[in-house]
């Protein structure tokens, strides 16, 4: 069994709920932007979570910059790099 306590009392996933909370945005708002594809989200049947890494680098992003981070942006490139690689079949 891993004992690995490096995110001890930390949580891997935030609930929507939870997420929006720290967002200080609507809970809507948030399931809104996951079900447009333009804020990173692990569905789970029914229900959606956020990974916390993710939450915690777009904090971390938006901190270092000092500017508007926008998620969908960030979804998109990756969708975009993703297909060229697809396309080309090596990464880049």
């Amino acid at each position: 069994m891993d004992t690995d306590t490096r995110n001890a009392g930390r949580p891997a996933f935030y609930t929507v709920r939870e997420a929006a909370r720290i967002l200080r945005v609507g809970p809507s708002t948030l399931y809104r932007a996951i079900r447009e594809d333009a804020f990173p989200a692990v569905r789970l049947r029914t229900r959606y979570v956020i990974p916390a890494i993710a939450l915690e680098r777009l904090l971390a992003e938006a901190a270092e910059r000092g500017t508007v981070v926008d998620p969908a942006r960030i979804a998109a490139e990756r969708r975009t790099e993703r297909e060229i690689t697809r396309v080309t079949g090596s990464a880049r």
